[in-house]
């Protein structure tokens, strides 16, 4: 559509063009002094409307509005359905408070007439209050609408979560009621409770199959078991661990339910030695990956060293692997032994006691590794040709520090650069800095 598009632009002409509008062209690329500006003799209103509908698509609501007052031809553009399907309201403090001064009816209007074309649905906001109440407001007046994709976006703080609970999910609740056809909600950082998921169930059970919660403090166990036991067709899940139990994950395996693709948890402490992490069973997880032998399962950990003892005592089926705090030498030994499925792992942390027998079990054992990244650890450079030998070409991204790598009387990092590139088959060089 994109060529169609630039063809009838570029390459198209009227019936009787003159040389002299051939050459006003031409002059774009030339010095064009003493000849007419092509873009002032331009008749911008005959323009296709696919190309208009394409510019628009790249604008904010308020320069939609002020395109549309342009010409008739992009007005009528600016109310056609395929506008609004896909929309992202950005709502920063600045452009708020200009809304409201410049446009207070703005909003009101669009949502008025064309709530129900609305599809894909995402709200921005900044660290202001301000910003996130007024996503909620307009929440409020998605009375008509059928919205398929809903994302709640804070690109600063969580100021969802300044945002009074009350506010939030009766927000919520004029969408989850109306849609009735909801399949992906990203709602993370933001005071969403049980009674709210209920409503969403009630209304979307049907539709739902991406559902991302992270950080969201008033949901318990029970409040997702309830999705898990009545959204079938749920194939991505993200969530904290500390509503993660096994009657969630045997509710995710039951014949009912699809098989599910992707389950994401954070695992988060703010204050070491306050929270005390619960162990998920391993007939639980066998039961998961038996019913979805595909799913990527991905853990985030920002843990203290102190605080990792309910994990991988025993096997996990963990893919995805990532450390925002120090681990122990202990722990990476642990997954060594207990994640045979392990894909990616990446350690931005760890003491000042060298890893090398923790990364040559974890290739000798973890036969799916293909993504490695290490920061702020220690590995002698003979043991890592060793893990980098172990895993050979199957590892397809590999970013180590340079300061990780420490030099021994077998390999300079010189030597080992060369050596790393002809086990990988490919060029290789330490990371200057991170790139995960």
């Amino acid at each position: 559509m994109k060529r169609a598009g630039q063809k009838v632009v570029a390459g198209t002409e009227a019936p009787g063009t003159s040389q002299t509008s051939k050459k006003q062209k031409t002059s774009l690329y030339g010095s064009g002094f003493g000849e007419s500006d092509p873009c002032t003799s331009m008749d911008w209103g005959s323009l296709p409307h696919h190309v208009i509908l394409r510019v628009f698509q790249f604008l904010t609501l308020v320069d939609r509005a002020r395109a549309s007052s342009v010409c008739r031809r992009w007005n009528e553009v600016f109310h056609i359905p395929d506008l609004w399907r896909r929309f992202e309201f950005e709502l920063s403090q600045p452009a708020t408070s200009y809304l409201k001064s410049t446009h207070p009816d703005l909003i009101q209007q669009i949502i008025k007439r064309h709530a129900d074309h609305l599809q894909y649905v995402s709200f921005k906001v900044d660290s202001s209050t301000e910003s996130a109440e007024a996503a909620c407001d307009i929440l409020s007046q998605l009375v008509n609408c059928s919205i398929k994709t809903l994302g709640l976006i804070s690109t600063a703080k969580p100021s969802f979560m300044n945002v009074s609970k009350a506010h939030f999910a009766s927000a919520l609740t004029v969408v989850f009621v109306n849609s009735k056809s909801l399949s992906s909600i990203k709602i993370d950082d933001t005071p969403l409770d049980d009674p709210s998921l209920k409503v969403l169930v009630a209304n979307n059970s049907d539709t739902l199959k991406l559902l991302k919660m992270s950080s969201c403090p008033h949901v318990s166990p029970a409040g997702i078991l309830c999705v898990a036991d009545q959204c079938h067709g749920l194939k991505e899940l993200a969530l904290n661990y500390y509503i993660l139990s096994d009657e969630l994950l045997l509710a995710l395996s039951s014949e009912k339910h699809v098989d599910l693709e992707h389950l994401r948890i954070d695992v988060v402490s703010e204050n070491p030695g306050q929270v005390q992490f619960h162990t998920i069973k391993k007939q639980s997880w066998d039961a998961l990956v038996k019913h979805s032998p595909k799913v990527n399962i991905v853990m985030y950990f920002f843990l203290y060293e102190d605080e990792f003892d309910a994990f991988f005592r025993e096997e996990t089926p963990v893919t995805h692997l990532y450390f925002g705090r120090a681990v122990s030498k202990a722990m990476l030994g642990r997954i060594g032994m207990n994640c045979p499925r392990l894909i990616e792992l990446v350690v931005c942390a760890n003491g000042l006691q060298p890893l090398d027998d923790e990364l040559i079990q974890i290739a000798e054992r973890c036969k799916n590794l293909t993504a490695m990244g290490l920061g702020e650890c220690e590995v002698t450079c003979r043991g890592f040709i060793e893990f980098v030998k172990m895993c050979g070409g199957r590892l397809t991204q590999l970013s180590i520090m340079e300061e990780v790598l420490i030099p021994d009387s077998d390999y300079s990092l010189d030597r080992l650069h060369l050596e790393v590139s002809k086990h990988l088959g490919r060029m290789w060089f330490p990371d200057m800095m991170p790139t995960w």
